[in-house]
Parts: C-alpha cells; sequence; structure tokens
C-alpha cells in the first residue's frame, strides 16, 4: 500500500477508534468499510477484520502501518 492511501487508511482508523470504544466488532468493521470508502481506499475483507480487532483489543491508538503489514 502507497504512503498516501496508508495515510487515508490512518485517517479512517483514527476516526473510528476515537468514537467506536466499546462497540461491536460488527459496527466498526461496517465503519471501517464506509470510511475506506469515503477516502478512495479498498481494503481487503482480511485487512478490515485485522484493523477492526486491533481497535478492539487496544482500546487506544492503532498504528495501520503496523497492522496491515
Amino acid at each position: 500500500m502507497d504512503n498516501d492511501k496508508l495515510e487515508a487508511v490512518q485517517a479512517v482508523v483514527d476516526r473510528v477508534t476515537s468514537w467506536q470504544d466499546g462497540a461491536t466488532e460488527g459496527t466498526v468493521e461496517e465503519e471501517l468499510r464506509k470510511g475506506a470508502t469515503e477516502v478512495g481506499v479498498d481494503l481487503s475483507d482480511e485487512d478490515v477484520t485485522s484493523l477492526a480487532e486491533a481497535i478492539e483489543s487496544r482500546h487506544g491508538a492503532v498504528q495501520a502501518s503496523e497492522v496491515l503489514s
């Protein structure tokens, strides 16, 4: 994933993380997909699941570059 796309994904992850604390994994995944579509980035189901799991388990800052590497 190139740097511009990774920055866009990070912005989505930050947004979802900030207001999805305590949300179910399905909700987090849905919001990640919506956000990715809004910024024009295609994420695989595996990427969305990995990001959602990181958001749910870390309850704090999630670095998309680390999760998707």
